[in-house]
């Protein structure tokens, strides 16, 4: 009861409060009054994007696109390319201004001058300054009107080790130039002072991300080695300044981590002390009132409060489409209104706690405010321990009016150029024209009652207590919806503590099983062999993962009879039964999904998440081929009066399948299962390299319950066995994936008719690429850095897909390739089991001989922009850039299978195009831009199987995107798509004439 009076309390004073400030809000003018009277077209533009959805796309999709954009004609082609798309009704004011002929021309001209002012007047609003000389104008204005400050330098989007130690030397010049201003600074005591002493009038705010290249929560001990290392720097010389210093938050993924360090750093004897630290909860998380609980049973513990910023969050959209790609569950709130009451109860939570923490209540929502002041009135919390925030340039009304009425008041100032703030801007403008935002309902003059109501969420339940324990891969509680189509299975992720402690510990048991020894599976028993080999870790070649009995000629022939024996039974066996064994088989592998990764870890070298993923491939095609089955087999009728007509298919026989090492899990088992749910009988022929992870695929199928004879494991040297195999008269389906080189001869083998065989066989081979990626003058520079680096060195390049040419304009050559050797210099190479390495090493000694080889033709005909040194001990090759290659140089035209990447300078998108389509192959290719005629054009005549825009080109998903190419880069239809099956079974009509005598049956008759 006692809660329940005070709630009423509460929400009694929330409401006096609130109506208070709305009505003063609404009165009083802008603090900015002089900028907001420049702010013609700023007021226009906002305006139109919410009145129609079409434009507000793309508009911000050009303003995205704008600071890239180097010439006039450049900014007017732009302009009317993404303001002339279907979905924009302009108003009539812009429909005359992109009426020009040409970009060239004078219309075009002004039309680019006034639009960019009116993108640069519109970022003024939200951004404090483009160099401290404004930023301090504006900072002595706010502080004029008594409100404090905390600066946010723009541009953290680091790639590079070089710009992560930029950003901790600007925060060190930003600090010592601001602490310098400070000393000419009357003290506003509303601001400066509080419960008798003197506050900092310094603050900046910083994110943990941008102080190391490569934060990544699976590496957790080196992230937070070198992290710490940086802030150490600035928090000393904060002190020494007499500057406050604040964490920001940024994605969900680096939420715990960031925690960890900044709770195991202000722990420390030299830091315990500082109160002039905070952190930021944003609580649109599920996670946010348990990580409050926890920072305030920390600061307890520690004995000095700290800061906690209170946010909503500025990453909604992100954080929900990555979770539903990613098959995670969400970690934000789906309703604006659980958000805003889980804001409240937050609120509520610190104030109650206002010994041990100081709460910043960072918002633009008038009600949220005023619950704040509600509760800290109430329980009358002193004026050290309680803040207000807003964001400049959204809240400068509000801020003025909280001002005014003697509320400690902060205004979060980011600062820097416009380049590197339009993210930052993006992210305004999305807040500013959302439908449930706050400042447009107050702008379109709600009435009171309905904006200062207490929010209710949509579903009962969506506000709750959180237990604070997330699900075993480390994620919330709300799973993602599946909008339609397959429901792949979710990758690990390892931002959840507990999936992290899982691979350490799996990976640290497997690898006290290495060195066993792994037999052939002959009609469903493990048989023994002359010969064997063993299968080595590429980390570490003195390491044995397993030894390989290898099959001879004549057990190669038993396999083949036990096939052909097998196949009568299993061809009439029930594509539901055949369905429910690969379903059977995918649980399995999702129950070992740990122990598969580590074992694709050791075996074949590849670094741990990408690994992972592969386990969550082979998991999707086993799913996806037993529902793609089922659908196969219900047919389809075509009948007519009199006549029914069948179309029905059937398997095809005994199929051989040979599989990659690159691959070792996800490929070896897509093959598999899908010649195996389509009814034939299937020999697994691995790469020797890899037959480790096949024996595991082979368990996982014998435990599924395929019956003997039907799947069998039969490791063997490809020269020898795998000719026997695919020239037997007997096999009907080769599935391979490899070199171009042994698919051509597969190919032209399989095609001879033998003695005694009645039917032709079918071939499925995919033979890899020499993949382009185009970046042209308006990419986005740090995405398509960031992109080609995981496409070029991800698994060292060892993927059919990977990027191994980049051809870029050369408006923007030097600066990319410039950020491109910088960005690999800062990644990791070392063992694959290593948390903290990007760069693995090569499968054996032969593929590192091979790519020397290529490194040095390479040296003769291009210039090496970085050649970086490798480790010993295991088949190590360091990443290199060829830059200024020629269109027709070796390197720039053989696959190369390693981490090489020539780099091709071209005049115009035009040359790009040809340049990339100027070889054999066409399996992947990417594009790096936001000029809209480019995409379209490259989506008609870019020659690749699968074409990647704006985004990496490795990393195929189960039906969402079905994999293969054409050219030389393979034959037959692609993996994991609706087509693939079909080539696996033969097709049959049967039609049946149902008249009897003059009469037909009656559809519907008794």
């Amino acid at each position: 009861m006692v809660v329940r009076a005070n709630q009423e309390i509460y929400e009694a004073k929330t409401q006096e409060i609130a109506r208070q400030l709305l009505i003063a809000q609404r009165e009083g003018g802008s603090i900015f009054s002089s900028l907001r009277d420049r702010m013609r077209w700023d007021d226009k533009i906002l305006a139109w994007a919410m009145s129609n959805p079409g434009l507000r796309v793309q508009l911000f999709r050009f303003i995205d696109t704008l600071p890239a954009l180097q010439s006039k004609p450049e900014i007017a082609r732009h302009i009317q390319e993404y303001l002339s798309d279907e979905s924009v009704e302009l108003p009539s004011a812009l429909k005359g201004m992109l009426n020009f002929a040409s970009p060239e021309s004078p219309p075009g001209q002004i039309t680019a001058t006034t639009v960019s002012k009116a993108v640069e007047t519109l970022a003024q609003k939200y951004i404090s300054g483009e160099n401290i000389k404004q930023a301090l104008k504006t900072i002595e204005r706010l502080r004029k009107d008594k409100m404090a400050f905390t600066v946010d330098l723009l541009g953290e989007a680091v790639i590079t080790e070089i710009e992560a130690q930029a950003y901790l030397d600007s925060y060190l010049k930003l600090m010592e130039q601001l602490a310098e201003a400070a000393k000419s600074w009357k003290t506003v005591p509303l601001i400066d002072e509080a419960n008798g002493e003197q506050l900092p009038k310094v603050q900046v705010s910083v994110k943990l991300t941008a102080f190391y290249s490569q934060f990544d929560p699976l590496d957790e001990k080196g992230s937070e080695e070198k992290v710490t290392s940086r802030i150490r720097t600035l928090l000393n010389r904060a002190q020494e300044l007499g500057v406050a210093v604040h964490f920001d938050m940024e994605q969900y993924i680096y939420k715990d981590i960031t925690f960890k360090i900044l709770k195991k750093l202000l722990m420390e004897d030299e830091f315990r002390q500082r109160t002039d630290i905070g952190m930021t909860v944003q609580a649109y998380l599920h996670d946010s009132k348990e990580d409050a609980r926890d920072l305030i049973n920390w600061a307890k513990e520690r004995g000095y409060p700290i800061t906690i910023r209170l946010v909503k969050g500025a990453y909604w959209d992100q954080e929900t489409i990555k979770a539903t790609q990613k098959h995670w569950d969400i970690p934000v709130y789906n309703d604006k209104a659980a958000t805003d009451l889980n804001f409240e109860f937050i609120t509520q939570l610190l104030l109650e706690n206002h010994q041990y923490v100081y709460a910043a209540i960072g918002s633009h929502n008038i009600r949220s405010l005023s619950r704040a002041i509600a509760i800290a009135e109430s329980l009358n919390v002193p004026p050290r321990s309680f803040e207000m925030q807003v964001l400049y340039g959204m809240g400068d009304k509000i801020a003025a009016t909280l001002a005014d009425k003697g509320y400690r008041t902060r205004v979060y100032c980011p600062y820097g150029k416009l380049l590197p703030g339009m993210a930052y801007l993006i992210r305004r403008l999305l807040e500013n024209t959302a439908n449930s935002s706050f400042l447009r309902q107050n702008m379109e003059d709600r009435p009171p009652e309905e904006l200062l109501a207490p929010p209710v969420p949509k579903q009962e339940g969506e506000i709750r207590e959180s237990n604070g324990k997330a699900n075993e891969n480390g994620n919330s509680s709300v799973a993602a919806p599946i909008t339609g189509g397959f429901p792949g299975a979710a990758d690990t992720d390892y931002a959840g503590e507990h999936a992290r402690n899982l691979a350490e510990n799996t990976i640290a048991s497997i690898h006290q099983q290495l060195g066993k020894t792994y037999l052939p599976l002959i009609n469903g028993e493990y048989v023994n062999t002359e010969n064997f080999v063993n299968s080595l870790n590429p980390s570490n070649y003195t390491e044995v993962v397993g030894k390989i009995g290898l099959i001879s000629v004549e057990q190669a022939e038993t396999a083949i009879q036990a096939a052909k024996t097998a196949f009568p039974a299993w061809r009439k066996t029930p594509v539901k039964e055949r369905a429910g064994i690969l379903r059977k088989a995918a649980d399995l592998m999702e129950q070992r999904r740990a122990e598969l990764a580590a074992w694709v870890v050791f075996e074949v070298g590849k670094a741990l998440k990408e690994a992972d993923a592969e386990v969550s491939e082979a998991i999707d095609f086993c799913r996806y081929y037993a529902d793609e089955m089922e659908r196969l087999d219900r047919g389809y009728n075509y009948d007519i009066s009199g006549e029914t007509n069948r179309c029905v298919y059937q398997p095809r026989g005994i199929a051989v399948v040979i599989s990659p090492w690159n691959y070792p899990i996800a490929i070896a088992t897509g093959m598999t299962v899908a010649a195996l749910v389509t009814g034939n009988c299937t020999l697994l022929k691995p790469a020797e390299t890899s037959s480790v992870i096949a024996a595991k695929i082979a368990e996982v199928l014998v435990e599924a319950g395929i019956p003997q004879g039907v799947f069998q494991y039969v490791p063997g040297k490809g020269s020898v066995v795998g000719s026997y195999l695919v020239n037997h008269p007997e096999t009907h389906i080769i599935a391979f994936t490899g070199s171009q080189e042994v698919g051509c001869r597969i190919y032209a083998n399989a095609a001879i008719l033998r003695s005694e065989q009645k039917h032709l066989k079918r071939v499925i081979a995919e033979m890899g690429g020499k993949n382009a990626v185009i970046v042209d003058e308006s990419a986005d520079l740090d995405q398509a850095v960031a992109g080609i680096v995981m496409s070029a060195f991800g698994y060292s390049g060892q993927k059919c897909s990977a990027c191994s040419r980049v051809v870029v304009l050369e408006s923007v050559y030097d600066s990319f390739l410039q950020r491109f050797v910088e960005a690999t210099k800062s990644l990791n190479i070392g063992k694959s089991d290593l948390p903290s390495t990007q760069v693995v090493p090569v499968i054996d000694a032969t593929a590192q001989s091979r790519i020397r080889e290529y490194i040095a033709k390479g040296k003769a005909e291009a210039r090496v922009a970085l050649e970086m040194s490798a480790p010993e001990g295991g088949y190590f090759v360091g990443p290199v850039i060829f830059a200024d290659v020629t269109p027709d140089a070796v390197i720039a035209q053989e696959e190369i299978f390693g981490p090489v990447v020539a780099v091709i300078k071209v005049k115009d998108f035009q040359q790009g195009l040809e340049v990339a389509n100027n070889t054999n192959y066409a399996l992947t290719g990417g594009l790096y831009s936001r000029t809209p005629s480019h995409i379209e054009q490259a989506e008609e005549d870019f020659e690749v199987g699968n074409l990647y825009i704006n985004r990496n080109t490795t990393g195929a998903i189960v039906s969402r995107q079905p994999f293969g190419g054409f050219k030389l880069s393979g034959v037959g239809f692609k993996a994991g798509g609706p087509d693939y099956l079909l080539q696996f079974l033969e097709p049959r009509t049967i039609t049946e004439n149902i008249q009897r005598q003059g009469f037909a049956p009656i559809e519907g008759a008794d």
